[in-house]
């Protein structure tokens, strides 16, 4: 689990410093964004990565990476949303953002930890094409939920599906790190 962590935090820290440079660029414009916006934007890299693994190529010179790294930060963002609410203007600095989504991926961290221990790291031996489709799936059901003014029966809601695709995201970057051409010949058959 030491090594789990170790990479999680590795990886959380990439994509912690891309959110702060990018809310120092840009402040926090994100903050008016309902969480359905958030959870297309999610959807559209989460598609990218598919079309990407099923071609074998990319032509506008990104890989999966960068997308992963995206679907982490706005996944904080909508958990961040879902606390705080939709605000009509920007009403946090650049340092409080970065503290709100540390905060929720720090919450996916720990969700992280209790399931590694139930499930023993069963996400090593998957491939990123199957945690890429778990993020649709998420994606989709969140979608489902949202259709429903956030109503479920009997299911988890929008939140816990956020912290399982943050937790889905880092995954694919870590078995990314270990292989990288590894799930692109599995993805398109070769």
């Amino acid at each position: 689990m030491d090594k789990t962590l170790q990479q999680y935090d590795a990886v959380t820290a990439e994509c912690m410093a891309l959110f702060g440079q990018k809310a120092k660029d840009y402040g926090t414009a994100w903050r008016i964004l309902r969480v359905p916006s958030l959870t297309d934007q999610i959807m559209i890299k989460a598609q990218r990565i598919r079309t990407l693994q099923q071609v074998g190529e990319s032509k506008v010179g990104e890989g999966i990476r960068p997308e992963l790294v995206g679907i982490i930060n706005y996944a904080a963002m909508a958990l961040v949303q879902l606390e705080r609410g939709v605000v009509d203007a920007p009403d946090m600095d650049a340092d409080q953002a970065i503290a709100e989504v540390g905060s929720c991926i720090t919450q996916a961290r720990e969700l992280m930890q209790r399931k590694n221990h139930d499930y023993g790291e069963a996400w090593r031996s998957m491939r990123v094409s199957s945690l890429v489709d778990l993020i649709l799936m998420k994606l989709l059901r969140i979608k489902q939920i949202e259709d429903n003014q956030g109503n479920t029966l009997v299911s988890e809601g929008i939140d816990a599906n956020f912290l399982d695709i943050v937790n889905y995201g880092v995954f694919a970057m870590i078995q990314l790190e270990a292989d990288p051409a590894a799930d692109q010949r599995s993805a398109v058959g070769k």
